[in-house]
């Protein structure tokens, strides 16, 4: 009896870290399909907004910056955000719920559109060093493998069909 309970209990731990490193993978593989879609799309909304004149200049000066300059412009967003967030926080705490989750979302999106925007400025600055060149391949090496993975399963496949059928029925209903 010792032996069959100890190769259960193997079994399911077994089938246990399966699962969550499943899980793992999709929470992990949402965010990043969440950052890659907010990443090109706030990014482009920010050069467009970028355009105005005395942003122009701003973000010619932020191309022109040396290496590490340009890495330590990241600790902007960090530093400008996180009393927003802790502010969001205590909201929470008070029992005011959506104002304190609408302000995590909006600094969500704001921090995403502004570090999207000085990668976009700073990376061929930051590709001269090469320790950052390096991890930045991993990242994406990384990245891609998540994605596919994400991309390959039946959820997703379904998830695509659907949303397909539903832009096809939209494309019908305004015609």
């Amino acid at each position: 009896m010792g032996a069959t309970l100890s190769r259960w209990v193997r079994w399911l731990l077994k089938s246990l870290r399966g699962l969550l490193g499943s899980l793992g993978i999709w929470l992990i593989g949402l965010v990043l399909l969440f950052e890659e879609w907010g990443w090109e799309y706030l990014a482009r909304v920010l050069a467009w907004i970028g355009r105005l004149p005395g942003l122009r200049w701003i973000e010619g000066r932020i191309r022109t910056l040396p290496p590490y300059a340009a890495l330590g412009l990241f600790v902007v967003p960090i530093l400008t955000l996180l009393p927003l967030k802790l502010l969001a926080l205590y909201w929470l705490g008070k029992g005011h719920t959506l104002l304190g989750i609408s302000v995590i979302i909006a600094a969500k999106v704001g921090g995403t559109a502004t570090t999207a925007r000085l990668f976009m400025l700073t990376q061929p600055t930051l590709m001269r060093l090469a320790w950052f060149a390096r991890w930045f391949g991993r990242w994406m090496a990384f990245k891609n493998t998540v994605l596919a993975r994400i991309k390959g399963s039946r959820a997703w496949q379904r998830w695509t069909r659907f949303k397909s059928r539903v832009k096809r029925l939209y494309r019908k209903l305004r015609a």
